[in-house]
C-alpha cells in the first residue's frame, strides 16, 4: 500500500523525476511496494506533493527497467521476480563479482581507498537510521565503484542491471536487525581484506554477501 510508505515531499528537489524514481525503485527492491502493488500517477504526486509529470515520467522509466508494467486506466504494476529467478541472479552476479574482488586483492589500488571507505561509513549510518532508500543507493554506489577498479565498463553495466531485476523483500522486516548491521559492515570489512591483499577471504566474503539477496533479504535464515 502506498500510504504505508515513506515518501517524502519532492517539491524542494532539483530533479524531480530522479528523486521519486529513485525513492519508488528503492521501495520496490526493498519489498516495500510488494509484487502485484497497483500504483497509481496521481496516488504518488500527493504522496510526493508533486505535479503528475514528474511521476509520470518516472514511472515510464521503471517500466523501461522492469520494476513495473502498466494497467491499462489504472496505473502501474509492480513487476513479479520468483526465488529461482533470485537465485539464477545471484549466481551470475557471484560468477561475476568474485573473480574481480580476488584479481584486486592482488593489486589494491591506493586512489580509491578513501573513496569506498566514505562509502562504507556512509552505509552504516543509513543502516543504523533505518534510511532504506540511502542505504540502497549507496550500497550501489560502493558496489559499482569497486567493480570500475577493474577497467570493465560492461561488467560495471551488466551487473548494475542485474541488481535492477532483484527484489529483496525481507528488507523492510530487516531494520534495526544484527543482520542489516552485519551486512552493511561488510562493506569495510572487505576493503580491510582487499588492502591487506587477502584475496581468498576477500573473495569469500564477497560471494557471501551477495548471498543474502536469497537469504536474509528474502526473510530467510543463513548458514552461520
Amino acid at each position: 500500500m502506498i500510504d504505508a510508505l515513506d515518501f517524502r515531499p519532492a517539491a524542494q528537489q532539483s530533479n524531480l523525476r530522479a528523486t521519486i524514481e529513485d525513492s519508488v525503485a528503492a521501495a520496490i527492491v526493498s519489498g516495500g511496494l510488494a509484487a502485484g502493488t497497483l500504483v497509481s500517477v496521481p496516488a504518488l504526486a500527493a504522496r510526493f506533493e508533486v505535479s503528475a509529470t514528474p511521476v509520470r515520467e518516472a514511472m515510464l522509466n521503471l517500466e523501461k527497467l522492469g520494476f513495473v508494467e502498466p494497467v491499462r486506466n489504472k496505473g502501474f504494476r509492480v513487476t513479479h521476480v520468483s526465488v529461482e529467478e533470485l537465485r539464477q541472479i545471484v549466481e551470475v552476479r557471484q560468477m561475476l563479482e568474485v573473480p574481480v574482488v580476488r584479481e584486486l586483492a592482488a593489486d589494491f589500488p591506493d586512489a580509491p581507498r578513501t573513496e569506498l571507505r566514505d562509502l562504507a561509513t556512509r552505509i552504516d549510518a543509513a543502516s543504523a537510521a533505518g534510511d532504506l532508500p540511502l542505504y540502497l543507493a549507496v550500497d550501489i554506489e560502493f558496489h559499482e565503484r569497486l567493480l570500475s577498479l577493474s577497467g570493465n565498463a560492461r561488467l560495471v553495466s551488466i551487473v548494475t542491471a542485474l541488481r535492477r531485476q532483484t527484489r529483496l523483500t525481507g528488507l523492510t522486516e530487516m531494520l534495526g536487525s544484527e543482520e542489516l548491521t552485519a551486512s552493511a559492515r561488510e562493506h569495510a570489512d572487505l576493503l580491510v581484506l582487499l588492502e591487506a591483499g587477502k584475496a581468498d577471504e576477500a573473495a569469500e566474503l564477497m560471494h557471501r554477501h551477495i548471498g543474502h539477496v536469497v537469504g536474509w533479504w528474502a526473510g530467510l535464515p543463513e548458514e552461520a
